[in-house]
């Protein structure tokens, strides 16, 4: 059939509204999908970095971050690839206003992807109270009140809250003034794995809790136990803590070990010997709870839940202590470790984003104040100095005033607060 002219140009701009119409609709369905991933697709995931994110800039956790403080550090930690970020309880409003402000800027920038691992707080009896805690029962009250709302937020948050951990170093037995034995976190968990089962939570929502390795049983046998075991099979993944940082007081010989016949050596060399020395640690605690399951024929995806590297330190990591802590150290370790997870197929959420000053508010310069990547006022430590240079914040704002390197991006006044690991006797 000939077709006239004016006939043909309607047929071709038909057919091309047509083609960008099923275009548009092709890539916003490919966005919808890109956005609302699973923990089971961006666990291990190289693209979906994440980190423990807190926000408060006081003494004290009673001044909560705003929203617009939120939404601030969150564009933060986009620009610097973080997809997923970590909370830790439900007592006070920091992290529903967190999931307001991740879904209010979903709603404002197109690209826009952040997912929450969501941490429901877990006492025992008389917890932190001057009273002697009773670690064989659970603080009934708190701990219900904490999985309550995490159902209540997963439930209208379900593209953005993809985990629920239950409990924070709950059940391990240096946590004297809080911890409860297995069966607790295993009684939590199993309830809001019943809860999935019955249609009451998101099928894809991953349950798990957050606790060191020698929790998951990767230490001492004296974790052991058959509630223990039950737990490992009732969650949906592992999330294991380690802290080579504290260990190089706690537990020192790899700190003091790896200075062995290194006197020959430039600082800078030495120093990365030391820091090495404390990824292959961490690396040992990982694969220490990597053969338990396999000791007990359990196939369980095993993640890091924390792990961080304090700058600042007055007390035992300090220039008189173990000298870990210092800008630099915490570089060498904060990328070592992204290299060996991401080589792995290991999410790590690093602890943590920025200062908290209200964590050893009695004491400035203590070290549970200095684990962030960027400190209060909006500093770069060295650990991000690259990202800044590659104009990563560009236009971005803490509190209103733009980001700047620590040091004033000058590498040797840095450098000169470094400390050089003691040598063994």
């Amino acid at each position: 059939m000939k077709y006239s002219r004016p006939l043909l140009r309607h047929v071709l701009i038909f057919t091309l509204v047509l083609g960008m119409g099923s275009c548009k609709e092709r890539n916003m369905n490919e966005n919808s999908i890109n956005k609302n991933k699973s923990a089971a697709e961006f666990l291990g995931h190289p693209d979906y970095k994440a980190i423990s994110y807190g926000g408060y800039r006081t003494l004290t956790r009673e001044d909560q971050p705003s929203l617009s403080q939120i939404k601030e550090d969150l564009k933060i930690l986009s620009a610097l690839g973080i997809k997923v970020i970590r909370t830790y309880n439900l007592q006070l409003d920091q992290a529903s206003n967190i999931l307001k402000a991740i879904r209010a800027l979903k709603s404002q920038e197109a690209g826009f992807e952040m997912y929450v691992m969501l941490g429901a707080w877990i006492d025992c009896q008389g917890a932190w109270s001057q009273n002697q805690p009773n670690h064989d029962i659970e603080d009934q009250e708190n701990n219900n009140s904490e999985i309550t709302k995490a159902i209540t937020l997963a439930n209208q948050y379900p593209d953005i809250v993809k985990i629920i951990s239950v409990g924070n170093e709950a059940m391990v037995h240096w946590a004297t003034s809080y911890f409860v034995r297995p069966a607790v976190i295993l009684k939590w968990v199993s309830y809001l794995q019943t809860q999935k089962a019955k249609g009451n939570l998101p099928k894809s929502l991953w349950i798990t809790s957050s606790d060191n390795f020698a929790s998951w049983g990767g230490g001492d046998a004296a974790y052991h136990n058959e509630d223990l075991t039950a737990l490992i099979k009732a969650v949906d993944y592992i999330s294991l803590h380690t802290y080579p940082f504290h260990d190089t007081h706690h537990n020192s010989n790899f700190w003091v070990e790896s200075q062995k016949n290194t006197s020959h050596l430039q600082a800078k060399a030495r120093i990365e010997l030391a820091v090495q020395s404390a990824v292959d640690y961490a690396i040992s605690q990982y694969q220490g709870v990597e053969s338990y399951l396999e000791s007990l024929g359990v196939e369980k995806p095993i993640h890091i839940g924390e792990t961080g590297w304090a700058t600042v330190s007055s007390d035992l990591y300090g220039p008189l202590g173990t000298k870990a802590a210092d800008q630099y150290k915490q570089a060498l370790y904060y990328q070592k470790m992204a290299d060996w997870t991401k080589a792995n197929g290991v999410s790590c959420f690093y602890f943590e984003a920025f200062d908290e000053p209200w964590k050893d508010a009695a004491h400035p310069l203590g070290s549970e104040n200095h684990f962030g990547l960027i400190d209060v006022e909006g500093t770069l430590k060295y650990a991000l100095w690259e990202s800044f240079d590659l104009g990563v914040f560009e236009g971005l704002t803490r509190d209103g005033k733009p980001l700047k390197k620590s040091f004033n991006g000058e590498f040797e006044r840095m450098f000169n607060t470094v400390k050089l690991p003691k040598l063994k006797k």
